[in-house]
């Protein structure tokens, strides 16, 4: 298998995160965001991904899968130990709706093209937006985690997809200078995850293509 995605990119760390944790070794195709006014709107990339986003998984028969929560969901159901969700299905749908949370209100809004349109079509801080929207859905998540017991992740003893999608997260409210202490249950989730082996792996800043 093949995964496309850049450094930064916190969906693309999501699916790092998940490969990690179920052990799957693949090739790394890394496709720059800014650089040749971005790699990603390139003609190659294109046609694996129409979206031009970043992450890109293909498979052993050549499909691509799109979209970091479709690829992990693959993964989870292709190779189901050790699951990503937990056992029933009232905490697989609270740990779902966490995660989705994550992926689908709060890094959206600061993804690279939003931030781009801000500071440069409507003559904003972008710093300052991503900030703002971090901090509002941290809050919810926070006071969800904060009803949650007997961690030291925020599903039980194991990380699940509620941190595959978190830590990343955690990884962007720090370059915009967000205080985690204000948030201690998401730190300290985040904090037992990024202590793990597979969590580590997957850092930006332990990537081939790190700082360029």
């Amino acid at each position: 298998m093949k995964l496309y995605g850049y450094w930064r990119s916190s969906s693309a760390y999501r699916v790092r995160i998940a490969l990690n944790l179920k052990g799957i070794e693949v090739d790394h195709a890394p496709v720059h965001l800014v650089k040749d006014g971005g790699q990603q709107h390139g003609e190659a990339f294109r046609r694996l991904n129409p979206a031009e986003r970043v992450p890109a998984l293909e498979i052993d028969d050549g499909t691509v899968i799109t979209q970091s929560l479709a690829i992990i969901a693959y993964l989870d159901e292709t190779r189901p130990e050790p699951p990503l969700l937990p056992s029933t299905p009232t905490e697989r749908a609270a740990c779902r709706a966490f995660a989705l949370a994550v992926a689908c209100d709060i890094q959206p809004l600061g993804n690279l093209s939003v931030l781009q349109h801000v500071k440069n079509e409507l003559g904003g801080d972008p710093a300052a937006w991503a900030a703002r929207w971090i901090t509002l859905g941290f809050g919810a998540l926070e006071s969800a985690a904060a009803t949650r017991g007997g961690g030291p992740f925020l599903f039980g003893g194991a990380p699940t997809l509620a941190e595959i999608c978190l830590v990343p997260q955690v990884y962007n409210a720090r370059r915009f200078d967000i205080d985690m202490d204000a948030f201690p249950h998401l730190q300290s989730a985040d904090e037992a995850a990024r202590a793990t082996p597979a969590f580590a792996a997957a850092a930006p800043e332990r990537q081939a293509d790190a700082g360029e």
